[in-house]
Parts: structure tokens; sequence; C-alpha cells
């Protein structure tokens, strides 16, 4: 029921023979159409915004902290429109599992990836900063297929054996490296000198044990990982901030933006963290433009400066 994961990944854990009906359910439902899915969406919207309320609490309390200008309507508003959104991604990332590959180029359009080709042809590794907005387990399998052989993503490996087998499979599928969080480094250092992508999702809440950097972020005290900025100098990685944005339905455009790359993070001032700071400027500004795209759910400013 496993077999080695790409990317020097572990090879995954043998799940319970019980899951194989759940299994052969999910790749079953991966074969609809996304017109299909995009029915199932939206009875799980449904059920998310009008049964179980799926953390509510933890969704408007981040949306008015955040918008301190929107009146209790437009958070209740952006709060279900989310919803809509969420139940939309998740039948999206499901059909990982069969969507062909072209199916998914056409619905994932890089608007610029001669910024991503450049760093390659001078051989530089390039860490792609990206975060949970728009479908962002598409970005990885799209960039997949539009750098063949050049994209890896870093997860976090989940508990159970058998969900972490089905994601790594939809991850890997259409040829991107899935890299656990715990062997990034090691990546990097293989692939130096090959041009090579690692995308990591650094929007998550850094904890004190993290050694984070804070800054005033969607009104707030923000505390962010800065593994970026450590890695950047001591690869000499040039850095990109991956930008998603859903057009319409089921159609995302990616744009990147140039960060500051390992030369220019190693010449800053000790103590900053250049690549950080302007991978949240850019982030705020998404999250502002599309707030309802933004995963609003997770605990973003569980901890405190002060604490």
């Amino acid at each position: 029921m496993s077999q080695p994961a790409p990317g020097g990944a572990a090879r995954s854990r043998p799940y319970a023979w019980y899951y194989e009906p759940l299994r052969w359910l999910l790749l079953g439902l991966a074969r609809l159409p996304l017109a299909g899915l995009y029915g199932l969406a939206e009875g799980i919207y449904l059920l998310l915004a009008y049964v179980v309320r799926y953390r509510w609490p933890v969704l408007t309390t981040n949306l008015r902290r955040s918008f301190p200008e929107k009146s209790e309507a437009e958070i209740t508003r952006t709060g279900k429109d989310f919803y809509r959104h969420f139940a939309q991604v998740v039948v999206e990332i499901l059909k990982l599992a069969a969507i062909s590959p072209a199916e998914l180029a056409e619905r994932m359009r890089f608007t610029n990836p001669e910024l991503m080709t450049r760093a390659f042809a001078q051989e530089r590794l390039v860490l792609s900063l990206g975060s949970h907005m728009g479908n962002w387990e598409w970005i990885l399998s799209g960039a997949a297929l539009e750098f063949p052989g050049r994209a890896a993503g870093v997860y976090k490996p989940l508990n159970n054996p058998f969900f972490e087998d089905f994601m790594r499979r939809l991850r890997t599928r259409l040829g991107a490296d899935a890299v656990p969080m715990l062997a990034t480094l090691r990546y990097l250092v293989a692939h130096k000198g090959q041009g090579h992508t690692l995308s990591l999702l650094t929007d998550q809440a850094a904890g004190p044990e993290d050694r984070p950097y804070w800054t005033t972020f969607l009104h707030q005290d923000t505390s962010f990982y800065t593994s970026a900025d450590r890695l950047a100098v001591q690869l000499d990685c040039a850095v990109l901030y991956v930008g998603i944005r859903r057009v319409r339905r089921g159609y995302y455009e990616v744009t990147f933006t140039e960060l500051p790359d390992g030369r220019a993070a190693a010449a800053a001032p000790a103590g900053t963290f250049p690549v950080t700071e302007a991978f949240a400027r850019q982030l705020e500004r998404d999250m502002q433009a599309s707030p309802e795209q933004y995963l609003w759910t997770h605990r973003r400013w569980k901890h405190q400066r002060f604490a």
C-alpha cells in the first residue's frame, strides 16, 4: 500500500485495511468532472455555513481584528464567502487525484514565469514563498507542469498514515517533489546549482521557540517564521513571492514578485529579516484585496508578542 516518496521523502507508513473503502470512494469522486464536484461543494458550503458553522468564532474574530473598518454585516458576508471558497478548494484538491495535466494547465495560469526561469538559467535555487491563499495545493502541481522536473514543496507530515499517504500522492502525481519539513535543508543542499524551486507556505503562526519575526500585519502584532531569510543567506537563493488569485470558479492566476534574495538578506543589518518583511507586505495586500480567498479558520494570532 505504499511506495517510496519522491524527493527524498520518507516511505509511507502502512495504514489499516479498513481505510481502503474510503480510498476508493475518494478516488471515485475525483473522477467526476469539476462541474459535478462543485455541486458537492455547494452542499459542503451549506453545511459549513448554516449547520456546523465551522470555527465561526475564530473566523469572525480574525476578520474583525484584520478589518476593523468593516461592519458586522460585511464581516458575516465575508465569512460566508470564505466558506463557499473553502468548500470549492476542498473538492479542487480532491480532483488532483484524477485531473489531467492539460486541464490543470488550462486552469492555472502563470502570468510571469520568466522570473522563475531566469533564476533557473543562473542555476540558482529559488525559494517560492506562498500562503494559504486561493488554492495553495494547486500551485505546486501547476508549477510541476510549468517547470517540469524543477518544482518541490515542503509539507508537514500528517499523523494519520492513510491521509498522509493520500495527500502525498495527490501532491506528487503530476511530477512535483513532496519534501517533509525536517528534510528541507537536506533537499536544498542536494539540489543546489541545479536550478530548482522549493515552495514554502510561510504564513503560519510562529511560536516563541521558533525565533519569530514580529511585525504589524493587518493591524495586529503578528509573528512570522524566519527560515526563508536564513535559508536564502545560507544557500544564496533567489526568493519569489507566490501570489494567487481566483479569476473565476476553478481558474486561478499565479503571479511572482521578486523579494530580497540571499545576497540582499546577507547584507541587511543584523537582527532584521528583509525577506520575511517583504513577504508579509505582499501577503497583506493580497488578503486585503480578496479576503474571502484566505484560510481564516486557523488561529493565526494565537501568540502574543510579549508573552
